[in-house]
């Protein structure tokens, strides 16, 4: 949204005229009464909105413009006594966004702005889209697999709770369908229409993590060379997804604890609060009785997110849903893949049912595009499946075994921590973390 605005003319009628204009909206406005000091203040302080004079001494509204849209991504409208067509078009041509003919009433005006926010908000949505386009397009993926008891009574939690504003902690096993079911929860809500936005707590270097949340202005650390907007205000009105938020620093929960439960918070370098209307859903692998003892997670931040607990079983605790998960990961990569559908022998189905999936659906769904890929028999027999490494581990093993081997063989087959991270669907820094708890 707009903020702060910068009024050049070198009329002081105009100059306070837009002054009370911008003013009675709330807005920081800055005054320049010719283009020079208007560059000089573009140089020094970010601008949401820049409305400018064509024609004043020392620089033109022109090379405000030019400076403008080099230098900032400030909205800048063009204001002249002298319009003609040759100057509107060579002004647009320059990346203005509007140009209007002196004089100009509040409505005229207030329909510019209304529409410079509209596009603000959109520049901004589109930012974050790119960044995380995969996820947030990939919808054949998104689908929900619920034959077993299990899955069906947290299909049932979900069709619930999806229309209310409470939040909504999702714990489970890495791989189990989190972000799925996540996505799920916006998309049955009241906010399906608004912005469903994702952090990945793990994937954010701890000394950008509260930029990424909650934003940051113009100079406040190095590398801030503009103003940046955060998750958290991207997403109001819509839903945010912390992803393992038990990554999170624990010097940031409290800022964190703040915003949940005031809807507020502060840019990086900024003392103005913004309030935001956003829901919280936050996922997590970790046992979160043991994260808060351990203090690496705030108790009231945990029961702040935990107004509605869901708990997705692991694989292995829902094996009816193994073979109608296998076919939809089949006939997803084959189109992807424009390969012709496969189908599962009898044997391949049991071997698939009899396997533990330590790596969960997300293992599930690496191994059949592996398969899609590489073989080229119309039929997956059971000697296509990949699953001999740990389908020999003993059952009596615990989880916590169970993964570390997984984790071990991850290691030896790629001789690479990133690698072995992403094939794992887990970050760098949590596989250390795995790494370090097994002593390994």
């Amino acid at each position: 949204m707009i903020e702060k605005v910068l009024v050049v003319d070198d009329e002081p009628i105009i100059r306070n005229f837009l002054y009370d204009f911008f003013t009675s909206k709330n807005l920081d406005v800055s005054l320049a009464e010719d283009g020079q000091k208007a560059i000089e203040l573009l140089k020094r302080e970010h601008f949401d909105f820049v409305i400018t004079d064509m024609k004043m001494p020392r620089s033109s509204g022109m090379e405000v413009l030019k400076f403008a849209k080099k230098n900032t991504d400030a909205i800048v409208v063009i204001m002249t006594a002298f319009g003609s067509i040759e100057n509107a078009v060579g002004a647009m041509q320059e990346g203005a966004f509007h140009y209007i003919i002196k004089p100009s009433s509040f409505d005229a005006l207030d329909a510019i702005f209304q529409k410079a926010e509209e596009h603000l908000i959109l520049v901004n949505e589109n930012h974050y889209l790119k960044e995380e386009i995969t996820f947030l397009t990939n919808k054949k993926h998104q689908k929900v697999i619920a034959h077993s008891p299990a899955m069906k009574e947290v299909f049932k939690t979900v069709q619930k709770i999806a229309s209310t504003n409470a939040s909504v902690f999702i714990n489970g096993e890495s791989g189990t369908g989190k972000e799925v079911i996540a996505s799920c929860i916006h998309s049955y809500s009241l906010r399906s229409k608004e912005p469903f936005i994702k952090v990945n707590c793990a994937a954010v270097p701890e000394t950008l993590i509260e930029s990424e949340f909650f934003g940051h202005e113009k100079g406040s650390f190095t590398g801030a060379h503009t103003r940046r907007l955060g998750r958290f205000e991207l997403a109001n009105k819509g839903t945010i997804l912390l992803d393992e938020v038990t990554e999170i620093p624990i010097l940031l929960q409290p800022k964190l604890l703040r915003a949940v439960q005031e809807q507020e918070f502060e840019r990086v370098g900024s003392e103005k609060p913004i309030n935001v209307n956003v829901r919280i859903v936050a996922t997590s692998n970790r046992n979160m009785v043991e994260a808060v003892q351990d203090k690496i997670f705030r108790e009231d931040l945990y029961y702040r997110l935990n107004v509605v607990p869901i708990e997705i079983p692991p694989l292995r605790k829902r094996k009816e849903d193994i073979i109608p998960l296998a076919e939809h990961f089949l006939e997803i990569f084959s189109q992807e893949n424009h390969k012709p559908l496969k189908r599962f022998s009898s044997a391949a189905k049991k071997k698939l049912a009899s396997y533990s999936f330590p790596g969960n659906v997300r293992e599930l769904g690496n191994i059949i595009e592996r398969i899609i890929v590489l073989e080229q028999g119309r039929e997956i027999l059971a000697e296509h499946l990949p699953l001999n490494e740990l389908i020999s581990v003993k059952k009596t093993k615990s989880l916590g075994e169970l993964e570390k081997v997984h984790i071990l063989q991850t290691l030896r087959d790629h001789q690479s921590k990133t690698k072995a991270a992403k094939l794992l669907g887990i970050s760098v820094r949590t596989l250390r973390n795995k790494l370090k708890l097994y002593n390994l």
